[in-house]
Order: structure tokens, then sequence, then C-alpha cells
């Protein structure tokens, strides 16, 4: 398996953001600009280097920025982490982070710290037509008809746009060329705008390899302006959960976490807690990660009277880890007894707890059935849930 290794160009000062702070520093998502550019890499594929190019005498508050996000550090656990001083232009900040890599024999993809909404697929498109054709670059087709402007801003020539790219990052190429191309501008104080062109430049050292062009994606812009980041939208997702057990002597009786006395008790291969069964099935679908069943069949005895509320939180460790967050949860109980009412607002603590959220967005509502049915009957109870999930794009 091919090296690869990572150059975030962070060095610039965000003059053009107008707030007096850097911002691959502003907050993003579970950290920082700076935090969401990086992992978006380090949990597409391997890199055995990670180095930041960053502001003279500037370490500390970029390594403050990058582990803002706690999940960070261990990420990183397989990979080695180092900040370099950029220079005076973005060219001299690459070539200085590229001559910092250990392992020459390497593919390095240089991107922006300012581009934090990369998607996996256009990161592994880089590597793997990388390493096929020894560099690549993300490009996606201009809206606007282009056209080439003279110096006496007449137009001097018209573009086809079909065959026009517009480049983001990451760029991607054999480390060893890259960095003779680079070493061969510096050296002749040549000034080009991106890494491509240094490529382009010095076919000797490239043995006449072209930049190859992988589709990029809108939604991979370059953070310049602040509403650049408060343009960013949010993925909205309901889904519903219901579930119902007959109620027997002899079990205990489980409602949201909370044991409640009561002659009979839920029925069920776990601990039987209908509400928080319906709770777990609702995220699930409003995630479309599956349903209880298939995390916890019930043919496996290993989940025989489990605690529900564990089983709960091992569902919300895992729709969290996918980047949702909890809107509010809204919950029907069908019984005729015991009546729940007096144990509503512990039932919606123990939610809360368990789901790690406030009780605001927690609600529970107790129904009987007028005596009709199981439910009416006393022979068994009823939940329901409807969720609502958020997640940003």
């Amino acid at each position: 398996m091919i090296n690869k290794v990572l150059v975030i160009a962070a060095a610039g000062s965000s003059s053009r953001m107008g707030l007096g702070k850097k911002k691959e520093y502003l907050p993003l998502k579970k950290g920082t600009v700076l935090s969401e550019s990086v992992r978006a890499f380090i949990e597409a594929s391997d890199f055995s280097e990670v180095i930041v190019s960053i502001p003279k005498n500037g370490e500390k508050e970029a390594k403050a920025a990058l582990l803002a996000d706690t999940e960070i550090t261990s990420l990183l656990k397989n990979t080695t982490l180092t900040f370099t001083e950029g220079g005076a232009t973005r060219q001299e900040s690459v070539f200085k982070a590229l001559c910092k890599i250990k392992n020459k024999n390497s593919i390095v993809l240089i991107h922006d710290g300012a581009r934090p909404f990369v998607s996996k697929k256009i990161i592994q498109d880089v590597i793997s037509k990388t390493q096929e054709f020894g560099a690549a670059v993300p490009a996606i087709q201009p809206v606007d008809t282009q056209k080439e402007i003279a110096t006496d801003r007449t137009i001097s020539r018209h573009l086809v746009r079909k065959n026009l790219g517009a480049v983001q990052t990451p760029q991607g190429f054999l480390l060893e060329p890259l960095i003779k191309c680079h070493k061969a501008a510096f050296q002749k104080k040549l000034e080009f705008t991106d890494d491509t062109e240094v490529w382009d430049a010095f076919p000797n050292f490239t043995g006449g390899k072209k930049v190859h062009i992988v589709e990029g994606s809108e939604k991979n812009k370059k953070i310049t302006f602040i509403q650049d980041i408060s343009k960013e939208t949010k993925m909205v997702r309901i889904g519903i959960g219901t579930d119902l057990h007959r109620l027997v002597e002899g079990r205990k009786f489980i409602l949201g976490g909370v044991e409640i006395p009561s002659e009979k008790g839920e029925l069920g291969h776990s601990d039987g807690d209908v509400l928080l069964h319906a709770i777990s099935d609702s995220l699930l679908g409003a995630s479309g990660m599956g349903d209880i069943g298939s995390y916890f069949p019930s043919e496996n005895p290993k989940w025989k009277n489990a605690d529900s509320a564990e089983l709960l939180k091992k569902i919300w460790a895992d729709i969290k880890s996918a980047g949702w967050t909890l809107g509010n949860l809204d919950c029907v109980v069908e019984t005729e007894k015991p009546k729940l009412l007096p144990w509503r607002e512990k039932i919606i603590s123990s939610i809360s707890c368990i789901l790690e959220t406030t009780s605001e967005k927690i609600f529970v509502k107790a129904k009987t059935n007028e005596k009709q049915d199981a439910v009416g009957e006393g022979n068994a109870i009823k939940a329901y849930c409807v969720c609502l999930l958020e997640k940003t794009e």
C-alpha cells in the first residue's frame, strides 16, 4: 500500500473575513473549520503524516483549533502530526511543508485548511487517480459562460464552457517529482496560482504526466467570507417507532428506564421496556440505520433480560457518531394501569439522561383504551414515538 501524506495549507491571514481571526479557527460542527478539514481526510483513508502549514509563532493557536474536536486525538493515533511555519505566499508555504515529509516515496494530498466540506468520495477519487496517473485534482464545470479579457477590457477569446473546470482541493501528486518542481520554481523565482500549475511547468521532472481531473462538488467550497459558514444546510429526518408487549404477573413493569410498582409487568426477550423500544426504532428509522430487531436479534441469548436503557445508549452512540443530533421526541403510551401521570417527570428525566439531552426535548403522554382490546383489558401495553433528527450537510 502506497504511503499517503496530507498537507493542510492554513498559513494565510484571513483578512477578507474581516473578523480579526483566522477563518480556519472559527467554530464548526464538532470543533473548528480546521479540525473538520483534517477530520474529513483521516476518516476517508489512512495517512502516515499530517502536516499543517501555519503563520509564524502560531502553533499554540493552531493546535488548540485542531484539537477543539475532542475526537481528533484518537483519530490521529497512528498518524504523525506536524505544524510548520508557512512562507510569504501559499506556494512557498506548501513547498516548506513538502520538505518536512519524512517518507519521500509517498503521494501527497494538498488541501485548503478553509475547505471543510470536502466529501469522502472526492478524497478517495483523488487518491485513486493520483496513484494511477501521478497527479489528480477535483474540478467542477463553471455555471456561467467564461470569457478571456484583454488588458483593454474587451473580450479577447470566447472559451468553451464544457472544456473548462474550476479546480478545488485536495490536489494529489507523487511527492518526489512535485518537490523537484517546487524547488525549480523557487530557484527560478516563478510564481504560480496552485500546485497543478507548478507540476505542469516542469514536465522534465514529472515525466510529462498530466494532471487527471476527478469530479468535484459545489459543496466543496472554500470559506472566504463569514456567510460561507452560515449558508451551511441541515438535513432533517422524522422517524416513527411503535412496540407492544403482553402484561403478565411475575415480571417487573419498566417504562422509560423507570421501574413502576404494578401487579403485572412486560413480557419480552429483554426487560420489555416498551417505551424505550419504540424510541429506539424511531431513532433508527430517522437515521436510516435499521431497527431494534436487527441491532439486537431476539434469537440471540445474549440479549435475554437485557437492560433496554443500555441498548438505547448503544444505538444513540452510533447515531451520534453518524453526525445526527436530536431535535425532539414525542411519545404516547397506551396502558390501562398503572396510572403514569405521577411517574411522567421521572420517566422524561430518565430518557433525557439516556440520550444525554435536556428534558425539554422529551415529552411522554399516557392514554387508556377505554377498556377496549388487549390494552384496555389490562393485558398489554403499547407505545409510540415520533422523533426529529438533524444533521449538518
